[in-house]
């Protein structure tokens, strides 16, 4: 199947009418339902602006490539719009506009044909030829053309100079993964590098890098936006950076990648370097790792307080034996909960931020101490410190022992590293920490348990208000790892004012989409609807795009929305024994669901009405003119 197949002369609009970017979406759209080319234009439609809501998709030099994959699309098609004026997209002038739909059941080779599209525009001489025809024909023809000329391979490893190898992924997997592929590419083959780049798209990785290649390598840049496997590159240097960079700026990229002189770089493929972050090269990013112990945590704290609060629903004494309200059901919910799921968060927090630090090496000695905090009383706060310790202990032990011979080296990693880590963080959590540890959490507990009244209202504010201040941001991470603290320390309170303050600003948001709906963009406006979905299922980044565009007014109001809830929520010692999951876990997990429901619901039009109040009213001309929200986050 040639790419001609899917791009017919049917599907060509060589004057496009719309001179903006809703108008013109909405003529494609108009000509793939008139061809029978879907059968529900507003589900399609739907789908590119949710698709644009995510990263528009202006690539650069005057293109832009809207897609997306849903159960309208009939059959895998591509149609083509032209606009020689231009028009503003994504706040990008462009002239090409190609439209990919692909079926929800679309075929490897479809969508191998959907991204070839994305290389051939790469060619500023196939642009040139687009712009300049005169008929559907000539667009048919330059196409043809660019097909043949791509048949020689250009990835031939007997070719002469320096070898390029990197990695790229979008979030789609369908265009910009492919584009930033063909644009490295096309930049290392004028300098006569042979070029060989794995593309992670919607079919998984295409042209797998290995190890030899590696070895091989003297540059190597990685182009994503979603999180790739790196572990390959082993210590070798990377020049790392979002895809729509190396679309735009390959030459330099490629400049900066040559100068780390890799062929230098003692390898060691149990460790990831990256130059552009020295922090990570340190092993001092204590952010990232202690998110990386909370991520790996949090199902056991879910599902743990689930459990725990349907064993509540039998009585309070359900799960003991000795009670007369004794339920076998009730004891198998709570055994589950709260004496496996419970007891493993800590040594899951530790043992997981020791893995961050130290990879494999680090797992056990962090977990061993951190179910030593467990056990000792340091707990949430003690858990993390034995993370830490044994992560690093680890690593520096390992670092030590890597000249040894590699006769021996299965025998450090699996004995004598965890042995010696292990023995270390084990002595300091016994001997050290613990009993000093423990005494600040029984402070810490007796402290928010006397809290009443004003005091407790203060604290909810706190609480939801660092939560909605930053949306996911190191400020909500350092509100959230409060709450999870003093969660395992069975104290429940505060984890409900973190899930209004999590909850209510993309319910505010949506709100005033709804409600003041002159005050947003169209593409905001059906942005909005998937923000109910998302604040009800306590995903504060469905907030993000909204902040992003208009951070003066959104931030304060989702700020103040939020306190107010959260304050009533603490005020009215309201408790939630499951700290994520939102509607999902209130009815059964919340000990005053239609109070803690109304706080929810008073925040959020709170957020909703200081929208409406500080936002202005647009045109329907600025209405229509979608703003790019997601390229600013």
């Amino acid at each position: 199947m040639k790419l001609t197949d899917i791009l017919t002369r049917d599907n060509i609009i060589l004057n496009l009418r719309g001179d903006n970017q809703s108008d013109v979406i909405d003529e494609l759209v108009n000509k793939l339902d008139q061809n029978q080319l879907i059968n529900d234009p507003e589900m399609f439609k739907e789908g590119i602006y949710k698709r644009e809501s995510e990263i528009s998709t202006a690539v650069g030099y005057g293109v832009a490539i809207p897609h997306a994959k849903n159960k309208s699309v009939i059959k895998p098609t591509i149609i083509m719009g032209r606009t020689l004026q231009g028009i503003d997209y994504g706040g990008q002038h462009t002239n090409l506009i190609f439209m990919i739909a692909a079926p929800e059941n679309a075929s490897n080779e479809h969508l191998s044909l959907l991204s070839q599209l994305s290389t051939f525009l790469m060619s500023e001489t196939f642009r040139a030829k687009l712009l300049v025809a005169t008929s559907e024909s000539e667009i048919i023809t330059a196409i043809e053309e660019q097909e043949k000329l791509t048949e020689v391979d250009s990835n031939d490893e007997s070719a002469s100079g320096k070898y390029l190898i990197g990695i790229t992924s979008c979030m789609t997997g369908i265009a910009h993964t492919y584009m930033a592929a063909e644009s490295l590419k096309e930049a290392a083959e004028k300098r006569g590098m042979k070029v060989k780049i794995q593309t992670n798209g919607a079919n998984g990785p295409e042209n797998k890098l290995t190890t030899a290649d590696v070895q091989k390598a003297d540059a190597i840049i990685i182009a994503h936006d979603v999180r790739v496997d790196t572990s390959i590159f082993g210590g070798k240097r990377y020049i790392d950076v979002p895809v729509k960079k190396a679309i735009s700026h390959a030459d330099q990229l490629i400049d900066q990648a040559l100068s780390y002189d890799i062929k230098e770089d003692n390898v060691d493929n149990t460790m990831v370097a990256k130059e552009s972050e020295s922090e990570e090269k340190s092993g001092l990013n204590f952010y990232k790792h202690i998110m990386s112990g909370v991520s790996y945590m949090i199902p056991f704290v879910v599902v743990g307080g689930i459990f725990i609060a349907i064993s509540f629903m039998f009585g309070i004494y359900a799960a003991d034996p000795e009670s007369d309200q004794y339920n076998v059901i009730a004891d198998f919910f709570n055994q589950v909960g709260g004496e496996a799921a419970f007891a493993l968060m800590v040594p899951i927090l530790a043992g997981f931020i020791g893995y961050s630090i130290a990879d494999k090496q680090g797992l056990a000695p962090a977990m061993i101490g951190g179910m030593m905090a467990s056990i000792g009383g340091s707990g949430f706060l003690g858990g993390m410190i034995a993370g830490f310790v044994g992560g690093f202990v680890a690593k520096y032990i390992g670092q030590s022992m890597a000249k040894i011979p590699k006769s021996f080296q299965g025998l450090v990693s699996v004995l004598i590293v965890p042995l010696l880590s292990t023995l270390i963080v084990g002595a300091f959590m016994f001997f050290v920490l613990n009993t000093p540890m423990s005494m600040l959490n029984v402070f810490l507990e007796n402290w928010l348990k006397s809290l009443t009244g004003i005091s407790a209202a203060i604290l909810g504010a706190l609480l939801a208000g660092m939560m909605a201040s930053d949306m996911g941001g190191p400020i909500n991470k350092t509100a959230s790892a409060f709450g999870l603290a003093m969660f395992a320390a069975n104290i429940f309170e505060p984890s409900a004012a973190l899930m209004v303050g999590g909850m209510v600003p993309p319910i505010g948001i949506a709100l005033a989409t709804t409600i003041f709906k002159n005050r947003f963009t169209i593409q905001e406006a059906e942005a909005g609807k998937a923000s109910y979905v998302l604040g009800a299922s306590f995903i504060t980044e469905g907030a993000i795009p909204f902040a992003a565009a208009d951070p003066l007014r959104i931030i304060p109001a989702n700020i103040i929305g939020a306190a107010v809830g959260g304050a009533l929520c603490m005020a009215m010692d309201i408790s939630l024994k499951a700290p994520h999951g939102g509607i999902f876990v209130i009815p059964i997990a919340c000990n005053k669901p239609l109070l803690y429901i109304g706080c929810i619901l008073l925040g959020s039009f709170i957020t909703c009405l200081m929208i409406g109040l500080m936002k202005k009213p647009l045109s329907e001309k600025e209405r229509n003119n979608a703003k790019q929200m997601s390229s600013i986050i």
